[in-house]
């Protein structure tokens, strides 16, 4: 589980619990196992399950109960409705997950490297805030497993352009740190240091049970999902 709040399913998927994403797979069927063992397992009704056709740009879409299950072109959706779980698909990406804790609003979003050029997490707390009144001081943001500092090694131009953009202290040599500028971009709209955090596992050297594209590019994807709780 992500969040220990009463009011809130979060958790993230691990290969244990198979791919979690059709696009990787000409078995539809094996997917439709995973995630139905999966709405056992948390007790969410898979039919209600809201998830994205993702393209690595930095479009959200606020989604309620007369939206599509999958949502087209899109890389964050969010949602003020109880039990309608939503997901975000991913595999060396970052998987952010936000709840705003006062407002009863949740979201999440795949930030790889280009939804994180294009600044998908604060633009995320920007719409929540449009839509449902969110105060960013109140929203609890995760960012999952995802690839490392240690690990994500890009070219010399890629490396220099986010020195030149985001700082040095996200460049190291040719390595770069995606959830630093995530974080950074999350602090820049307003969450407080505390409430931002950020997974240190690597899914490319941890051997932690994730799926990793840098290791394996015909890979699954595992998933994080959060769902608001209705007791009524």
């Amino acid at each position: 589980m992500i969040l220990s709040d009463s009011a809130v399913l979060a958790f993230y998927t691990t290969t244990d619990d198979g791919n979690m994403a059709y696009y990787t797979t000409q078995d539809e069927n094996s997917v439709n196992i995973n995630r139905s063992k999966l709405s056992n397992k948390y007790g969410f009704n898979l039919s209600a399950l809201r998830y994205m056709n993702q393209v690595h740009g930095n479009h959200i879409e606020i989604v309620d109960f007369d939206s599509p299950n999958l949502i087209l072109e899109c890389d964050g959706i969010i949602t003020k409705e109880k039990n309608l779980p939503l997901m975000v698909q991913i595999a060396d990406c970052i998987g952010v997950v936000l709840y705003d804790s006062v407002k009863k609003v949740i979201g999440v979003a795949h930030a790889g490297r280009n939804g994180t050029f294009l600044d998908i997490s604060s633009k995320m707390i920007t719409k929540m805030n449009e839509s449902f009144g969110t105060d960013s001081s109140d929203v609890q943001a995760y960012l999952s497993p995802s690839i490392q500092k240690c690990c994500y090694e890009v070219d010399v131009k890629m490396a220099e352009f986010v020195s030149h953009n985001f700082g040095k202290d996200f460049v190291s040599g040719r390595f770069i740190d995606l959830q630093g500028i995530n974080k950074m971009q999350l602090i820049k709209s307003g969450l407080q240091d505390e409430n931002i955090h950020v997974s240190d596992t690597c899914t490319k050297c941890s051997k932690e049970p994730y799926f990793s594209y840098r290791n394996d590019s015909k890979c699954g994807r595992f998933s994080c999902v959060i769902m608001l709780k209705d007791y009524k």
